[in-house]
């Protein structure tokens, strides 16, 4: 089977979720014997036009001219060259700006599509952003032939509004073995003695609430905020808590050795993602052996169960941070049951199974 990867800005992954899991995806896929073609943008750091066994195709992309605007021309490149090779998936990694050239997907060609989050619930995105969103959702559904849910709520949500059917497979992980206690000292921390959260720093991941429970519970432990803060927000957040010494600001870690490490000693990671399905932070924070505190919804009570501590408000922050001894028996017993659950549901191995599986049973099967 010839399959080609579209949506993503390429492979080897230096940039986030998607392209990870095109990564992951492609290399799993070569190796159960398939042809696999991924679109990689012409100005991705690795420049060969293959890569452990993986066919590269580098496409024009103009986003580091034009921003944004840049990678509706890019995905349209992406479409104009896929017409032209002979698949029989096309597998599209999102919607957002690759739906509104849909019409443009070969009609002889399967068009299967990971639906993503609900891009449009971002409270980062204006009113009409959010509005041009749902559009793109709703052509996202329209030209793809079957869909891909990486989370029940995902799929309740594409069932009850659009009356469309899709396919529920997981993002995956792998269990982090190899813990390096020397990645703390850069940070001045010891295992345990310190919390931490790992996000983009945008409203809808909780940031402010999760700090402001920091600020009333008062622990005295360091907490670690990591992700990028050089953007209005983050500037907002640094002024607004630049008078408590043990909110630290890290900024962006991409080695994921060291955030893996720093994850696994960790007394609680916080995670406050309210928008999307199967965030891969969460699973690589379960596969991280990190205790996790997150925020009570139900896109991570279907993934993490009772095998974690929940907040609604930063009171609850604050209560968790007060209370919650690292090293007793029934949190010990949550990191276990997550351990499991990466091995068992969320393995990458798994996980590839399940999108092999998928893309054999709708080859040739066109619904346009």
């Amino acid at each position: 089977m010839k399959i080609a990867i579209i949506g993503t800005r390429g492979i080897p992954n230096h940039y986030g979720g998607f392209e990870q899991c095109a990564e992951y995806l492609a290399l799993g896929l070569v190796k159960r014997g398939h042809e696999v073609l991924v679109y990689n943008s012409h100005n991705h750091p690795y420049q060969k036009d293959q890569w452990n066994g993986v066919d590269l195709r580098h496409c024009y992309d103009p986003e580091y001219k034009l921003g944004t605007a840049g990678q509706f021309i890019y995905d349209l490149n992406c479409i104009l060259d896929v017409r032209k090779r002979k698949c029989d998936v096309i597998l599209q990694l999102g919607y957002t700006s690759g739906s509104v050239w849909g019409w443009l997907l070969p009609k002889k060609v399967v068009v299967t599509t990971n639906m993503d989050g609900l891009e449009w619930k971002r409270t980062k995105y204006s009113n009409k952003v959010r509005k041009f969103l749902q559009w793109a959702e709703s052509l996202g559904v329209k030209y793809s032939d079957h869909l891909i849910s990486d989370s029940i709520g995902i799929q309740d949500y594409l069932k009850e509004k659009y009356h469309a059917d899709s396919t529920f497979i997981a993002y995956g992980a792998t269990l982090f073995k190899q813990p390096a206690l020397q990645a703390l000292e850069n940070y001045e921390i010891s295992a345990h003695q310190y919390d931490m959260l790992i996000a983009r720093l945008e409203p809808e991941n909780s940031i402010e609430i999760i700090l402001d429970g920091v600020v009333k519970a008062a622990v005295g432990r360091p907490f670690l905020v990591i992700g990028k803060h050089e953007t209005e927000y983050g500037n907002y957040l640094k002024e607004k808590y630049s008078g408590y010494t043990q909110i630290r600001f890290i900024g962006g870690i991409y080695d994921i050795a060291i955030l893996n490490s720093l994850r696994y000693y960790s007394n609680l990671y916080f995670h406050g993602h309210t928008v999307g399905g199967t965030n891969p932070s969460l699973l690589e924070a379960m596969a991280s052996n990190s205790l996790i505190c997150a925020n009570d919804n139900p896109f991570n009570r279907y993934i993490l169960g009772e095998d974690a501590l929940y907040f609604k408000d930063d009171k609850g922050v604050a209560d968790q941070l007060n209370k919650v001894k690292y090293e007793e028996d029934k949190y010990q017993s949550m990191l276990q049951a997550n351990s499991d659950k990466i091995t068992n549901i969320y393995d990458w191995e798994l996980i590839v199974d399940q999108y092999e599986k998928h893309l054999s049973e709708v080859k040739g099967v066109l619904n346009r």
